[in-house]
């Protein structure tokens, strides 16, 4: 499954969805420190121990959600080849959609295959400096022909992993508007980036006036239930406004995506090199 690789999204800062976690896991401990050499693009293998949950065969959460946001995660592209990360990985939701490739050896009954899996939900759970929980399909890829089963039983392992670029073959960057965005809050999931990198900085456009977005990750949990977000994040849109997308990598020399979204239609609009593209939300 090396060729699945991980759709990159972002929850804009200044309009906020909620997060909500479905790995069984212990509360965060505490900010740590980032390995660098962990969350960038080498061809050097680390060690990390990994887990699975869910059904054994399933994606991971029961609603085939995560605290990504992302939706349907036991369909292409991501085909439950999914995994919760600690923070090293998951990094406060920065993480999400993250591509790693994984293999095992250290177990009888690992193949030794590379697989390649995606972060969409989080686990704090103190298992290892790295941790994968991954879902019951993803930790079974990792098994020799007939002993997924058997391997599922080990419960923990060791394995090794490394970050890869992110790739959907036949698949355009995709702007999805989450559920429960209005008039005054809007939380968008910018999904599919191909190879561009991490989004490292989000700007919205109001008429003319710009507004850097001072976070541009950030989940929340809420308390009830119920989407939350800091004042200073909370305001009216104006009924056209434009979102500039600055990348880490940059291909084509093109630094920014431009879209537009019209509030209180149905219809995302995209505008990417000269080229208008609509997507239905």
């Amino acid at each position: 499954m090396a060729g699945l690789l991980s759709v990159k999204a972002i929850a804009l800062a200044a309009v906020l969805a909620a997060a909500y976690v479905s790995c069984a896991a212990a509360e965060q401990p505490g900010a740590a420190d980032l390995d660098a050499s962990a969350v960038s693009y080498s061809s050097a293998w680390l060690p990390a121990r990994a887990t699975w949950y869910g059904a054994p065969n399933g994606a991971g959460p029961d609603d085939n959600g995560g605290a990504c946001g992302f939706k349907h995660v036991n369909q292409y592209p991501f085909s439950s080849m999914t995994s919760c990360g600690n923070q090293p990985l998951f990094k406060d939701g920065k993480g999400c959609g993250s591509c790693y490739q994984i293999r095992c050896t250290g177990d009888k009954s690992c193949s030794g295959k590379i697989e390649t899996v995606m972060i969409t939900d989080m686990n704090y759970y103190p298992v290892a400096q790295y941790h994968f929980d991954l879902s019951g399909t993803a930790f079974g890829a990792l098994a020799k022909s007939g002993l997924n089963e058997k391997l599922r039983h080990s419960g923990i392992i060791d394995i090794q992993f490394r970050r890869v670029p992110c790739n959907f073959p036949g698949l355009k960057i995709n702007f999805h508007v989450v559920d429960g965005s209005n008039a005054v809050y809007l939380a968008v999931l910018i999904e599919y980036e191909d190879m561009d990198g991490d989004v490292i900085q989000v700007d919205m456009k109001e008429a003319q006036h710009r507004l850097p977005l001072l976070r541009p990750v950030q989940l929340i949990r809420p308390t009830h239930g119920q989407p939350r977000a800091p004042a200073s994040c909370m305001h009216a849109l104006w009924p056209l406004c434009c979102l500039r997308i600055n990348h880490s990598a940059d291909r084509n020399h093109l630094p920014y995506f431009i879209f537009v979204f019209c509030v209180g239609s149905r219809s995302l609009r995209c505008r990417l090199s000269g080229v208008i593209c609509g997507v239905v939300v």
